[in-house]
């Protein structure tokens, strides 16, 4: 018996590279071949890349002066989403403590005495504290985001723009940051061969189970919608905390690095920033798009994947380790953002919502070659001592992202919400 062909999935996008999903080799006009061993290959149709046969978004660069509607495959005016100008986006409002440390830090941006400030926070209670719970996490959450947009527009609690030099909250959270990466390292195995852990990121498991994977096969519309409350607290800053490591480059690696900035931003128009698609998402699916709506209902696990970029964002030391994670979320994003466009579509979800998704299944297949060879290759060769920093980025960023994964499918077959405080449509909550 003759056996089944293998099928490659091939995606056709508007004035984009060509998707092959799987391994592939290619034979250029010249004879020459190429391979790549990734899940999903972008191949440049413009032949403009600098990386050709692999795209590096040079076709953006091209279609960026088309009119908007001319480049926009999403409806629009059909009451899906909007057609006005985007209104100002709301600031985080101030999240209820979860224990003395993010009560001595909300006390702090506050400005109450009715409790211990940050800097009364004796030693002990730091180093007793779970590197992994809801109480340091949020507190470190609190401060970091002094750095992003802060809490100054909370209409209850203003939270002056100074504190975001406070020398108690600065020395509370270096304590903090402290336990949180010795509780990482410790975790980890650690190394220096990049190459092997790039491979294995590049390689996806047969029958593997994942969110995407759940959502995609068998997930509920409440579940979907859990996952996006979850991902709005980086989403919606998507890519912010990788920008605080380009002045901290130089070269070749800092043009490549901005290269995929400026598409995460939308490559110059607004509405194709990253973040302001997520908004529109959540908009769609009846979540509330405000920036930092979902702070007080996201668990740890879901805090500890934010503020691991933001540690290694605002260090110079830890710049490698943030390459390694912004290339992990590039080098794995594009099969799992096929899926959850799968997930989209059979759960009915709208145009806006299927959009998010079905860009970054484009944008990281790109994204994954230009952070492997145009920024990490070239950091490398100029800071070889850098690859055990990378590495620890690589593993830390998987090892966190696997507890995220273990939380939503430890809880979602038994039918428990994920969220500490649940959506509307989960169960239990008529």
């Amino acid at each position: 018996m003759q056996a089944e062909p293998v099928r490659r999935q091939v995606t056709v996008t508007e004035e984009g590279p060509v998707l092959v999903h799987g391994p592939i080799e290619v034979t250029l006009d010249d004879g020459r071949r190429v391979s790549s061993d990734r899940a999903v290959t972008a191949l440049c149709t413009c032949r403009r890349s600098r990386r050709y046969p692999f795209c590096d978004t040079s076709h953006r660069r091209r279609s960026r002066n088309r009119p908007a509607a001319a480049r926009s495959s999403v409806p629009q005016g059909d009451g899906m989403l909007s057609t006005t100008a985007p209104q100002p986006v709301c600031q985080s409002t101030l999240p209820e403590p979860r224990g003395p440390l993010s009560t001595a830090v909300l006390a702090t941006l506050r400005g109450s005495t009715a409790v211990p400030d940050a800097t009364e926070i004796g030693s002990a209670v730091i180093e007793q504290a779970d590197p992994h719970g809801d109480d340091l996490q949020l507190a470190l959450y609190c401060c970091y985001e002094l750095h992003y947009r802060g809490f100054a527009e909370d209409p209850d609690d203003p939270v002056a723009d100074d504190l975001e030099w406070h020398p108690g909250l600065l020395g509370l959270r270096r304590r903090m940051e402290q336990v949180f990466l010795t509780a990482l390292r410790s975790d980890v195995p650690g190394g220096t061969d990049v190459t092997a852990e790039i491979n294995t990121l590049l390689v996806e498991v047969v029958g593997a189970s994942g969110v995407s994977h759940h959502l995609c096969r068998a997930g509920q519309l409440w579940q979907l919608r859990e996952y996006i409350a979850h991902r709005s607290i980086y989403h919606l800053k998507e890519a912010d905390p990788q920008a605080w490591v380009i002045p901290r480059l130089s070269g070749p690696a800092k043009a490549a690095l901005v290269a995929v900035e400026h598409d995460e931003y939308g490559a110059g128009d607004p509405q194709r920033m990253h973040a302001r698609l997520f908004a529109d998402m959540m908009t769609e699916l009846g979540l509330s798009p405000r920036y930092g709506a979902y702070l007080d209902a996201a668990p740890a696990a879901t805090l500890a994947e934010v503020n691991f970029m933001s540690l290694c964002g605002l260090h110079r030391q830890l710049r490698g380790a943030l390459i390694g994670q912004f290339a992990t979320v590039e080098l794995t994003s594009s099969p799992g953002s096929n899926r959850l466009v799968q997930a989209m579509q059979r759960l009915d979800c709208g145009p806006a919502s299927i959009r998010f998704y079905a860009e970054h299944i484009e944008a990281d297949a790109v994204h994954e070659q230009l952070l492997r060879r145009g920024v990490i290759a070239p950091l490398l060769a100029a800071e070889p001592e850098l690859a055990a920093d990378v590495v620890f980025g690589i593993q830390a960023s998987t090892l966190l992202a696997d507890q995220f994964s273990d939380l939503l499918l430890s809880r979602w077959p038994q039918d428990q919400t994920t969220l500490r405080n649940p959506l509307p449509d989960a169960p239990g909550q008529d």
